[in-house]
């Protein structure tokens, strides 16, 4: 299965009842903007998850006097119990064909995308484009929330999905591994850093930013995908980072879109690594080869 669909073939799905739609419209500045945004309107069908209560866990020992250096960074994953409640509730399970949409690009949505591959279920897409393509397309928004009958969601976690702190530390310098930052690139290089204490990059980490997998709010042609991330081929191990583990998810679809499987996340990335005071940091552009 593809990681995203079009708006015109989820219409073509609209109603049927394997089909779990889920809205996760947020906003890092206004945690209840997506709640509203559902409640002024959704796809038909739709459930609202939240990114902060629903699909992160708490974060767990502060590292420091910063308020947001926590151990496990600022969207840490649910334990994988949690999760499976969470989408049980909202009616997914083994035979589920689950489709996340967001209006970020996909950014938000990814996320669903990448838990619940982590949790063993492969039936996920995110909408292409989310509800500004779906309106565009003649998609219809409704207010009504549906009724949603609570099933069982078995998990079966993948551990081999992810990478901690402790793992790329001891593969620094491994030049059997590439370490891929989806952030945007003045916050790799660390000219800004709106939201956590410290800037810059891992170091040894490439700058691919996951806003550059997309044209026009799109994602970007197949071929185009593969030639923006043809040199992470050959990659023994590539490991995903961004800055709290959401956006990463967006550079790992386009990966598995163009055939580049295996790929893991570092679920607490820099919000993670710079809670501990003796991280190792990199400031500036990517070396050049050579």
């Amino acid at each position: 299965m593809t990681p995203w669909i079009s708006p015109e073939a989820l219409q073509a799905r609209i109603g049927s009842p394997d089909l779990r739609v889920v809205d996760v419209r947020s906003s890092l500045a206004d945690h209840q903007a997506g709640r509203r945004a559902y409640r002024a309107g959704h796809l038909p069908g739709a459930i609202f998850l939240d990114l902060e209560s629903d699909l992160s866990g708490p974060p767990a020992v502060h590292g420091g006097r910063h308020p947001l250096a926590a151990h496990g960074g600022r969207h840490p994953l649910p334990a994988p119990e949690r999760a499976a409640a969470v989408f049980g509730a909202a009616g997914i399970d083994a035979a589920s064909h689950v489709v996340a949409y967001d209006d970020a690009g996909g950014m938000v949505a990814g996320r669903v995308w990448w838990m619940l591959r982590w949790l063993g279920h492969e039936r996920v897409q995110v909408l292409d484009g989310g509800v500004d393509a779906w309106s565009a397309a003649g998609g219809a928004m409704v207010t009504e929330v549906p009724t949603i009958a609570q099933t069982v969601f078995e998990p079966r976690v993948r551990d081999d999905m992810t990478v901690d702190r402790d793992w790329l530390l001891a593969h620094a310098g491994d030049p059997g591994v590439v370490v891929v930052d989806a952030r945007a690139p003045e916050r790799y290089r660390g000219e800004v850093e709106p939201i956590d204490p410290r800037g810059g990059h891992i170091p040894g980490a490439i700058n691919l930013p996951y806003a550059d997998n997309l044209d026009g709010g799109r994602f970007r042609a197949p071929e185009a995908l593969r030639a923006r991330y043809a040199a992470l081929a050959d990659a023994g191990t590539v490991v995903v980072y961004c800055g709290s583990g959401v956006s990463a998810a967006h550079d790992l679809m386009a990966l598995e879109a163009c055939g580049i499987a295996g790929a893991r996340l570092y679920p607490g990335s820099w919000s993670d690594w710079v809670s501990y005071p003796d991280a190792p940091v990199a400031l500036g552009p990517e070396p050049r080869a050579g």
